[in-house]
């Protein structure tokens, strides 16, 4: 038996409404009630005790980001002409290297929200390589062609949930995400535009149909964690605020995650045509409980975008920083990547930083705004700490507001907003939120029974420096983190809904397979013993909320 008692910390954690001093047990791997005589104690006193962080939405794995590190060689650290002079070399491009700067801020989960069906082995091996930190993903549907005809042809209701079963037990995801319903496939016949009510050619089904399918399947199968959505007409300024107010109302009741609302707060009022709606997101986010939302924050700095918006990329190929690009016209889910600069003295750039925190700021629970930039595409996961600080101090809010460009101080409602998140609430929003979000009922709590995955912070007056450079941080009850430096390297989890296929689905799809490709559906399914090194890999989550 191992033990292990945290002693006379402030254990701050929403999930069981604690927040006052006190000691948490670890007894093989779990939180206990109470530590055996003998426990090795960890003192405490003075400390912040939380538990492990949880992120919902970071692109760290998968072909787009392993393009991006192919069309980036200088973002390496091995780049020997200028290792130092990006974000990206800072942050570390390695899988070793996201494990590890996760864990340093006291991170112990996080879901890559972008795997394409047929890329799901890959993704899942590179996942496997990622050290300590546990892992998911969502497959993308919603462009693919055997949906989209499904739809089209009137298939049942039932049909369609075998298949979204059927493709995230193969892929072993832990959710469904659909990226600009109908937009790539669009993008196929030569539409450079997509909203939600628009057709695809040769489909005759629209986007607002794909969503709604997809929103209802998910939800029926009982799938955790609900369909996972980016909307139409991203960064588009006028037609992205429409194209996610609409798709909120389009929820009608059942449960939708907008993923990266930040960059659909753009409306085209003012002299430059581009304004903060950040007031209308959050205030359809505050009437209506069924929706959840993440923000997909802007941070300054040189960073690269990576989506499989083929739409979007391609429009947005003109502006890469570094002039170089890469756009995939492949099977259902295209995609591209795009470097870019997000840069404090550029209007558009400095307001996309404010409106993203006015969301934050502007709405109301915690438990329904998920802390994200997006990572890569709004910054670095690195970034984090700064953006902590940012939501919790009005005055440092400030003095970023105050080097910005004056039109931008005019344009947001930033420095008339006074609220400053508290620590429960930072806990619930990266923590406790998640947790539920995702259906990890044993994450993000510190009660009884719940993985031992714990984060120490060291309050101070820098509130950076404290989330980023974690004093302890215990995996499964492993102590892998002391002082912000790595002591161990235990491996971590992938977390995956438990496998429900139906035969006959199965019989269709490798029809479909061997029609489309030549290949059988097996092929691009994940096998149990994928990344199989003599350890499980793999951890089943129910499908029931």
């Amino acid at each position: 038996m191992s033990a292990t008692i945290l002693k006379n910390g402030r254990v701050v954690d929403p999930a069981s409404g604690r927040d006052s001093i006190g000691d948490v047990a670890v007894v093989d791997g779990r939180i206990a009630e109470r530590a055996p005589a003998g426990a090795e104690v960890v003192d405490c006193t003075g400390l912040v005790v939380m538990a492990g962080g949880i992120d919902i939405h970071s692109h760290i794995a998968g072909g787009h980001v392993n393009t991006a590190r192919l069309l980036l060689p200088e973002s390496h650290r091995a780049f020997a002409a200028r290792p130092k002079a990006t974000a990206l070399s800072r942050t570390g491009w390695t899988t070793e290297e996201t494990g590890t700067g996760y864990a340093r801020m006291g991170f112990t989960t996080v879901v890559e929200p972008a795997m394409g069906p047929s890329a799901a082995l890959h993704a899942h091996l590179e996942l496997a390589d990622i050290p300590i930190i546990d892992k998911a993903t969502l497959v993308v549907l919603g462009n693919d062609d055997m949906l989209l005809s499904m739809i089209r042809d009137g298939a049942s209701a039932g049909m369609i949930e075998d298949y979204v079963a059927w493709t995230a037990s193969a892929t072993k995801a832990l959710g469904v995400k659909c990226i600009n319903a109908g937009g790539s496939a669009a993008f196929k016949d030569n539409a450079r535009a997509f909203s939600l009510d628009d057709e695809v050619p040769s489909y005759g089904v629209t986007s607002r149909q794909i969503v709604k399918t997809l929103q209802r399947a998910v939800d029926a199968l009982g799938v955790p964690h609900p369909l996972h959505v980016h909307c139409n007409n991203l960064g588009v300024p006028g037609r992205s605020v429409s194209a996610v107010l609409d798709t909120m109302r389009a929820a009608e009741g059942v449960p939708m995650h907008l993923a990266h609302i930040q960059f659909y707060g753009y409306g085209a009022a003012g002299s430059r045509g581009f304004s903060s709606e950040a007031q209308a997101l959050a205030e359809m986010v505050n009437a209506r409980p069924e929706i959840t939302v993440d923000i997909g924050q802007v941070m300054f700095g040189p960073t690269v975008t990576v989506s499989s918006d083929e739409l979007l990329q391609f429009a947005g190929r003109a502006t890469a920083s570094l002039k170089k690009f890469v756009i995939v016209d492949g099977d259902a889910n295209g995609g591209g990547v795009v470097p870019i600069n997000y840069r404090q003295a550029n209007f558009h750039n400095a307001l996309q930083w404010a409106i993203g925190l006015e969301l934050f700021l502007m709405i109301e629970d915690p438990m329904r705004v998920f802390f994200t930039t997006d990572h890569p595409n709004g910054a670095p996961f690195t970034s984090y700490p700064d953006l902590f600080a940012l939501l919790m101090s009005r005055d440092l809010r400030a003095r970023w507001l105050e080097a910005l460009p004056k039109a931008v101080r005019e344009e947001t409602r930033l420095a008339e907003l006074t609220r400053e998140y508290s620590l429960s609430e930072i806990a619930t929003m990266t923590r406790a939120a998640p947790a539920l979000l995702l259906g990890l009922p044993e994450r993000g709590r510190l009660s009884a029974g719940a993985v031992a995955d714990v984060s120490v912070y060291r309050p101070g007056a820098d509130l950076a420096a404290m989330f980023g450079r974690a004093a302890y941080v215990f995996k499964d009850g492993t102590l892998v983190v002391q002082d912000g430096e790595i002591v161990a390297r235990p491996r971590g989890r992938t977390l995956s809904l438990a496998p429900r296929q139906d035969k006959a689905m199965g019989a269709r799809l490798d029809r479909f397979y061997e029609e489309s490709y030549g290949l059988p559906a097996r092929w691009f399914a994940v096998p149990d013993g994928a990344v199989a090194d003599g350890e499980q890999r793999f951890e089943a989550v129910a499908w029931t909320r």
